[in-house]
């Protein structure tokens, strides 16, 4: 279980522009406190900083490089970057850490920061933890002396390293030549580097969220918002869409008749295709609770496992760091390709789509939906506190749900991280079944809440 922190969240220091923990003042204590952890050496120390587009970007940047140099570290700053860039940057410059300053998906109001150590990987629970205590602490960190104070510079390349990064994932030999794509940056980090990735590859590419203006990141554009791709895709009668988050590591794709792919289909191509060719590291992947039971049924009838985890990519991570597996990812559209990143890329899962695509021949709303999705049902409900999942009445709801679901279906129930919420989801070959056990359920919590 993760320890109740004040900062550090599941996904780094996340919070509401301009108040706490989303501050100047506080992000000046996290630059020297994630500095002093990470200076262990005599060589110059330097970190790297890239945000998305976000208004607050402009606050909180500064603020970090500030902290950051007053303990002598030197600062690289390259500016909307998408998260997987961060991270790669980090480890290519072979610098001491990387900071990514958004809030994802989330609206331009939120804002985040994302710490990455030196072998470009999120940091561990431990980790976050002693500078977490360095920040609330009473003293200070050692300050550097004014001749060993860091110094701060633009790194003017660092979109073109990682347009070059990106396409090099590309199968040796294969372009995207005759290819019409649309693709929606959500007004975000990947805003100039997606549509260059894709034009330079060959590819015809309409580009739209690419006009941020710190309000609009993930505003009705991104692939939390696709409907905006979805009719792009047909108006231009492109092959298919692309669709990014405000920091790029998440995907949705479109088909040429304008209807989403989802992250679970997404996994099951590019698993396939990379069975296909011996790349499969272990003959399997890695997914979370919330996956469709079809992509389990469609991967296991390939001959490939699956393996489950708590929701959230650092779950996935884990489990494929863990036990060595090189593809994983959730159903909204992070999925890992640790051949090629440390974290979701969604620009370099898409480009795997496509090769693959490409050589089929055949049309996206085809060839991109691998397995009929189980009917599945996630409903929420809101409690006043206490352990509504303990109490009789909801076991044995749960109970009878699971027996009259069989093997033909499933139950995932779990608290919410950030809510008082109870998520119930299940799914199983007979939709009206599915609803009903969520409602009885949802009515047996609601009673004991």
């Amino acid at each position: 279980m993760r320890m109740t922190r004040k900062f550090f969240g599941t996904d780094g220091i996340r919070g509401l522009a301009n108040t706490e923990p989303m501050t100047a003042a506080t992000a000046l204590r996290v630059g020297m406190a994630a500095g002093a952890y990470f200076t262990r050496g005599d060589h110059r120390h330097r970190v790297l900083i890239g945000k998305d587009t976000r208004l607050s970007g402009y606050m909180l940047e500064p603020a970090l490089v500030a902290g950051f140099t007053a303990v002598g570290m030197d600062v690289f700053q390259v500016g909307p970057m998408p998260t997987p860039a961060v991270a790669m940057l980090t480890r290519a410059l072979r610098c001491d850490l990387g900071v990514m300053i958004s809030a994802s998906h989330n609206p331009f109001h939120d804002n985040g920061i994302k710490l990455f150590g030196p072998d470009g990987y999120k940091l561990s629970d431990a980790a976050e933890s002693e500078i977490e205590a360095m920040i609330l602490g009473d003293a200070a960190p050692a300050l550097a002396a004014a001749d060993k104070l860091g110094r701060a510079r633009r790194l003017d390349d660092a979109d073109g390293r990682y347009v070059e990064f990106a396409k090099a994932t590309l199968p040796k030999g294969r372009a995207l030549a005759g290819l019409k794509v649309v693709v929606d940056c959500a007004n975000g980090a990947a805003y100039k580097v997606a549509p260059a990735v894709l034009w330079e590859l060959e590819a015809e590419v309409i580009p739209i969220g690419v006009k941020p203006d710190g309000f609009n990141i993930n505003r009705d554009c991104g692939s939390t918002h696709p409907r905006a791709l979805q009719e792009a895709v047909v108006a231009h009668g492109a092959h298919l869409g692309i669709a990014l988050d405000g920091d790029a590591d998440r995907l949705v794709m479109v088909d040429e008749r304008g209807a989403v792919i989802d992250g679970d289909q997404l996994m099951a191509v590019i698993a396939e295709s990379w069975l296909r060719q011996g790349r499969l590291a272990r003959g399997g992947l890695v997914a979370t609770v919330m996956s469709n039971l079809g992509l389990e049924r469609f991967v296991n009838g390939l001959g490939i496992d699956l393996v489950r985890t708590k929701v959230g990519d650092r779950y996935v991570l884990e489990a494929m760091r863990g036990q060595g597996y090189n593809l994983g990812g959730e159903q909204s559209g992070h999925i890992i390709l640790s051949d090629f990143a440390t974290t979701g890329d969604g620009l370099v899962a898409a480009l795997q789509v496509l090769a693959a695509l490409c050589e089929s021949g055949e049309k996206a709303s085809a060839f991109c939906r691998r397995f009929s999705p189980y009917p599945q049902l996630l409903r929420n409900v809101r409690h006043a506190g206490g352990r509504p999942l303990e109490t009789p009445k909801v076991q044995q709801a749960i109970d009878a749900a699971e027996k009259t679901l069989g093997k033909g279906g499933r139950i995932v129930i779990r608290p919410s991280g950030t809510e008082p919420l109870i998520r119930v989801m299940a799914e199983g070959e007979d939709e009206l079944l599915v609803q009903r056990v969520v409602d009885d359920i949802i009515t047996a919590l609601e009673q004991a809440a």
